[in-house]
């Protein structure tokens, strides 16, 4: 058994916290200023916490191996298994030609960029993350917007951005499922934290995404159906995070903005808008239904999947098991966990009842209703998995490198940095669930991460433990449009260079860096000076 260390450089948090954080500096300086690969600058960041844990804190090479492969074999499933599904869905329309009704479609709604970009970027793509997550809304909205005329590097920037206030809510609820385990608070007093932090931010996300595209003045001219993008999502948002509960929030909250922003459209549209009125689309109801059946059978078996019962059934094929090597083999010590306890490393193999499966079903209900012949199915599903090869390879390496940093105790040491901010920590406990969100990709990964540590760190200095849990998962969700595995989602489903990588990142880092601080403030006034309002 081994234990951990926080504070291995000479007894100094700041020292250790130094050393613990030099991974991330290493991935960001290959990714923003060597402007590397994302595959490549994961892989550095990999070898770099492997080197100072093994030097640094003392972590034996067989626990550095499994800890590694334990990362490296969640990131490609569910994660990558995911991503390849979603985006096999979406080649699928485009080899049957069914995309191009799609197009016309969301065209004849408005042939507006602007406009389409809240449809698709923002109120589709909430909709995709409530239905599924884990980078799913990312990968099928870049795509569709790539087909509807945005340049890759654009359609990617643009869904990235979009993809910040539904994620704490995204695969029907699971961030937050999972928050409330590893923390023991009530599900329901979560979820409205963080709705009462995130509906804020939601309601200007809509013109902050325009704002980007078109600066003031294009602003100016659409600003009422930003308004009403997202003063029906924020509103939604709020009432169902708060009233009903995690599970539909994003769903709900998605169907009410895009169906605002359609009756909007029927009277009103931009001053500067030049395109065709809404009589001129000349597709039929039997077309456009066929044409997005393969999202509406997405849809569907995602929510099918997240049923009880089927679930239930699905889940009689799941094999749980500890990862060899590493389950139970490290032991958490005080203040980072209560009491002195064994480090679980369990791997949930759960081929049928994960999101991806449900993913995978879709895409042979396509093939099926689309009279897609098996050859082609499969050449589709062949050429989807050569494009994809490189962001499987950045998946599996970011995750590698999150557990890595997690098992060997860098992780917890930066957690503990930033809880000896003691009054600003409201601030920079939103700050800490970015950073876990950059690391793994993953709101949820990142409440795993940083939840318990949230609690603790609360009670000591005397604030809501429910209130900074809820920071943690609020400000994560700006941390996903930097993580690597974003990124490399995004450059996948749009076809971007993978030398264009680099300037995503930069491009959605300093929007990630001000949104991130926003939330901050945010819980920061629920804690002190609205505290009654925060839970």
């Amino acid at each position: 058994m081994w234990d951990q260390v926080y504070m291995p450089v000479a007894g100094s948090l700041a020292a250790s916290a130094a050393c613990a954080a030099l991974p991330i500096f290493v991935m960001l300086f290959a990714l923003g200023i060597l402007r590397m690969a994302a595959w490549k600058s994961g892989l550095l960041g990999l070898i770099t916490v492997a080197i100072i844990a093994a030097v640094v804190y003392g972590m034996p090479p067989r626990l550095i191996a499994s800890a590694t492969l334990y990362g490296a074999a969640f990131g490609l499933f569910p994660i990558a298994w995911i991503v390849f599904w979603a985006v096999t869905l979406y080649r699928l329309t485009v080899e049957t030609g069914q995309f191009e009704v799609i197009k016309d479609s969301v065209g004849h709604l408005t042939r507006d960029r602007r406009l389409q970009a809240l449809f698709v970027a923002f109120a589709f793509g909430a909709f995709i993350e409530g239905a599924a997550g884990f980078g799913t809304p990312v990968a099928v909205a870049a795509a569709m917007l790539t087909g509807l005329g945005f340049t890759p590097f654009y359609a990617a920037g643009i869904c990235l951005l979009a993809n910040t206030a539904p994620v704490a809510f995204g695969a029907i609820g699971t961030p937050l499922v999972t928050l409330a385990g590893v923390t023991n608070l009530p599900l329901s007093v979560l979820s409205a934290g963080v709705g009462r932090i995130c509906a804020p931010l939601s309601l200007f996300i809509p013109a902050y995404l325009i704002l980007v595209m078109g600066g003031t003045k294009g602003l100016r001219a659409v600003w009422p159906a930003a308004a009403v993008c997202g003063l029906s999502f924020a509103a939604t948002q709020f009432l169902v995070s708060n009233y009903i509960g995690p599970y539909l929030t994003d769903i709900l909250a998605s169907i009410a903005a895009i169906l605002c922003l359609a009756a909007l459209l029927r009277v009103w549209k931009p001053r500067d808008d030049r395109g065709p009125v809404l009589e001129e689309l000349g597709a039929s109801t039997p077309v456009l239904l066929r044409a997005w059946s393969p999202y509406i059978l997405l849809v569907i078996f995602v929510l099918l999947w997240g049923t009880t019962p089927v679930k239930a059934i699905l889940d009689k094929a799941t094999l749980v098991f500890g990862w060899p090597g590493l389950h139970e083999e490290i032991q958490r010590l005080p203040p980072v966990v209560p009491k002195v306890a064994p480090y679980a490393a369990k791997f949930t193999l759960n081929l049928l009842s994960a999101s991806g499966t449900s993913a995978l079903f879709a895409c042979i209900g396509t093939a099926v209703m689309l009279r897609i012949s098996l050859r082609r199915f499969l050449a589709v599903v062949g050429r989807t998995a050569r494009d994809l090869s490189l962001s499987i390879l950045t998946m599996a390496c970011v995750l590698a490198l999150a557990y890595l940093m997690n098992y060997s105790g860098c992780t917890a040491t930066l957690g503990l940095a930033f809880a000896a901010t003691g009054v600003f920590f409201p601030f920079f406990s939103a700050t800490l669930g970015w950073l876990g969100v950059f690391l793994t990709g993953s709101d949820t990964s990142a409440n795993a991460l940083f939840g318990n540590l949230q609690v603790v760190t609360a009670d000591k200095l005397g604030l809501s433990p429910a209130l900074m849990a809820a920071a943690n998962s609020s400000g994560g969700v700006m941390g996903k449009m930097i993580s690597l595995q974003s990124i490399s989602v995004a450059a996948a489903a749009t076809g971007m260079a993978p030398s264009e990588e680099a300037k995503l990142f930069r491009f959605t880092l300093k929007h990630s860096i001000l949104l991130v601080c926003i939330i901050g403030l945010i819980a920061a006034v629920y804690a002190y000076v609205v505290p009654g309002w925060s839970v």
